[in-house]
């Protein structure tokens, strides 16, 4: 069972999960389920075969007798897709998006003793309207395409709340300032004035303790964190900074009071990172900063989309780290906040993204801006997170390229990402076909097989300019009425090599573990040596069903020696 605190960049000490074991009802069939793992996968226990569009969970819980007087609030980390909650045979609240999470108020349903909850869920399968991503909607999973994921997937909890609470807190870190930006909301029914403290500490020592008292339920301050340290005419940071290789948090304590009373309190933390692009270049807290990526689905053998325990999050970054990688770029799906709880803390760059839809239509459109919406309010505070990687290769805007409804879909994408998203990059569309971008993020497996020594000389001269960039691509790197301003320029998918003979599928091969370190030097190097790439993302982290171009086994075993890899990718800071 996942036990661990479902949102911990909010955490609050009195909760209880409601994982565990639940029933449910598919079609004519009634069987128990583990949550949060979906009904297609064995962790589930379900053992139910075939594919069903609705779901009805259901469960009894009580609510410890020492949360009487409370505001008892039911939490969902996500449910995939529409979701209508019911508190004995009362509708409690509904939701519609399979990645953002959703709470209600259940006291006044409440009987005291031994309450009802239920759960009824629609995912229909077939729609290619539903951002989904690499959930397959047309049957058994094939190419690039896998199992889906229906109905709970993440965690679900209670959690006591007083009237008077703290609704939200968010950070924004300054670096050149030297400060952190603190913005906070009540809850409505909290009465003020009312009296706020806050204790930062970093590496164990106290660098702030104030408090304050706030007339508004809405407010911002700001904290001096790095004390004006000025060393040479700038800021002398002292380790202060949040870079994967040094990942200094901050943790914050916050208690709300009124009348006289601590109505709450929570426990945060941020980090002070700032990165932003300057001719062509990418600098993380100012200093130029070459991004070495994994492309990582977050799929796994047999819990599909949940991880199997929150060990299991933990251990995907550093095994990411040990092979030489300083982050990933998730992969059309957006991660369970633990993942990004341990990227924070292990030291690990995020690129964000949502499960794209496939069809475009002007209701697929609006669903996506209402979830982006929400993911980006979700994951505000997260230093790790560096870029918002919104759409993939002209998924779900097919005529992009062309078509100035789409290109306006996504030029939208991108300036509500950087109206809303605090310090990150914004990519509109990854991999070809790009509107309003903060980076050209190219595909291309056009690297060549190791007897075709022209197309490998081919893809080395497509990395050193712009405009060598569509010799190697399927598509035109910029829509029609676009170009290039400066950006950076990312090799944001490549590799694919998968071991054969294992079965399966990749875009390119090698027959053993010494041929495939050799085509990954290859590559790799032809990387370094371009002079103008700034970044790469390999594919990929591991094995997905029939996708086997992994650097892990599914069961994340090692194909090739991690060391090995780490050696190679070390070597591309020596080039650049």
């Amino acid at each position: 069972m996942r036990g661990e605190y479902p949102r911990p960049e909010f955490r609050r000490e009195r909760w209880c999960s409601l994982n565990g074991e639940w029933g449910i009802t598919l079609g004519d069939q009634t069987c128990t389920i583990q949550v949060p793992f979906a009904y297609q996968c064995a962790m589930s226990g379900t053992g139910v075969s075939g594919a069903y569009d609705t779901m009805r969970y259901f469960r009894t819980f009580r609510v410890p007798e020492e949360w009487n007087g409370s505001r008892i609030i039911l939490h969902f980390g996500a449910v995939d897709y529409r979701s209508q909650v019911f508190v004995n045979g009362s509708p409690a609240c509904s939701h519609e998006g399979g990645y953002t999470p959703f709470s209600a108020d259940i006291t006044p349903y409440l009987t005291g003793g031994e309450e009802m909850l239920e759960v009824r869920v629609w995912d229909p399968l077939n729609d290619e309207t539903i951002p989904r991503g690499k959930q397959f909607w047309a049957g058994d999973p094939a190419f690039i395409w896998y199992t889906p994921s229906s109905g709970i997937w993440q965690s679900v909890w209670l959690e006591p709340l007083d009237e008077a609470h703290i609704a939200g807190i968010r950070y924004d870190s300054d670096v050149d300032a030297g400060l952190v930006r603190i913005r906070f909301s009540l809850s409505e029914q909290c009465p003020l004035p009312c009296r706020l403290r806050w204790q930062i500490r970093v590496k164990g020592e106290e660098i702030y303790e104030g408090g304050f008292v706030s007339r508004e339920r809405n407010g911002e301050f700001a904290v001096d964190v790095f004390h004006n340290r000025i060393l040479n005419g700038s800021f002398h940071y002292s380790g202060l900074c949040w870079f994967p290789e040094s990942p200094t948090l901050f943790d914050v304590h916050t208690e709300l009071e009124s009348d006289g009373q601590i109505r709450d309190s929570v426990d945060t933390y941020f980090g002070m990172r700032k990165i932003h692009v300057s001719e062509g270049k990418i600098y993380l807290n100012n200093r130029p900063y070459f991004q070495k990526l994994v492309l990582d689905q977050g799929y796994w053998p047999d819990s599909l989309v949940t991880a199997p325990s929150d060990e299991a999050y933990r251990e995907d970054i550093r095994r990411a780290k040990e092979m030489g990688f300083n982050g990933c770029r998730k992969h059309e799906k957006a991660e369970d906040p633990r993942f990004l709880y341990w990227a924070d803390r292990m030291g690990f760059l995020v690129w964000e993204s949502m499960g794209s839809f496939i069809s475009y239509t002007h209701q697929a459109a609006s669903a996506f801006v209402r979830e982006w919406c929400g993911l980006i309010q979700r994951d505000y505070s997260h230093p790790c997170i560096v870029v918002w990687n919104v759409l993939n290769e002209s998924w779900g805007i097919p005529a992009v390229s062309h078509d100035p409804e789409q290109q306006a879909f996504a030029n939208a994408m991108y300036y509500l990402a950087r109206s809303l998203g605090g310090n990150r990059l914004v990519i509109s569309n990854d991999g070809w076909e790009m509107t309003e971008t903060d980076l050209v993020a190219v595909h291309s497996y056009r690297h060549g097989e190791r007897s075709d020594a022209g197309m490998q000389e081919r893809f080395l001269r497509g990395l050193c300019s712009v405009e060598g960039l569509a010799d190697i691509m399927i598509r035109k790197p910029f829509a029609e009425g676009y170009g290039y301003k400066g950006q950076p320029v990312i090799l944001s998918e490549c590799g694919g090599i998968a071991l054969a003979p294992e079965g399966g599928w990749g875009y390119t091969s090698a027959s053993g573990a010494e041929e495939f370190l050799e085509e990954y030097q290859r590559i790799i190097r032809a990387i370094g040596r371009s002079g103008m790439i700034q970044g790469f993302c390999y594919t990929q982290f591991t094995d997905v069903e029939q996708e086997i171009n992994g650097l892990l086994r599914p069961d994340r075993t090692p194909k090739v020696d991690p060391e090995a890899l780490r050696q190679i990718n070390d070597q591309i800071e020596t080039m650049l």
